[in-house]
């Protein structure tokens, strides 16, 4: 992954096209920025059924996704978490992701660095390991 594949602009700023502005071009913008991309571009995801730095309420507290994948119906289907290249998808990732789906109820958790992608699927009340990154129609295929 590099710069002039997320677009970033001579000021340090990338565009975000689902928040429809100009952002801060930190390293974790840049991964977000390039897998908002590869959602569309790689695995189908329309634009229009995605959403970055999502506002959730958990515990009292307020988090932010970074990235929200939604069905058809607009139900949250898949949520990213990105962390900078240098940050390890460690538990404490998981952990982190699996919080936000307490609050989304989502069948699909990634994670990635931009290094490293990780796809966790939802089978029988738990979220498997899995192997490539669905497209958008073999996600909602699977939803449950």
């Amino acid at each position: 992954m590099d710069q002039a594949r997320v677009g970033v602009n001579p000021g340090n700023v990338v565009w975000d096209p689902l928040r429809r502005k100009e952002v801060a071009a930190t390293p974790e913008e840049q991964v977000r920025q390039w897998f908002i991309a590869q959602l569309r571009d790689t695995f189908g995801v329309p634009a229009h059924m995605m959403m970055s730095e999502c506002a959730l309420n958990f515990g009292g507290k307020r988090y932010r996704a970074d990235i929200l994948v939604y069905d058809r119906k607009g139900s949250p289907l898949a949520v990213v978490e990105c962390k900078r290249p240098s940050v390890e998808l460690s538990p404490e990732v998981m952990e982190q992701a699996m919080r936000y789906n307490a609050v989304l109820g989502v069948n699909f958790l990634i994670l990635t660095n931009g290094k490293m992608t990780y796809l966790y699927r939802l089978e029988c009340g738990r979220f498997v390991p899995c192997t490539g990154i669905p497209t958008y129609e073999e996600m909602l295929s699977c939803r449950q």
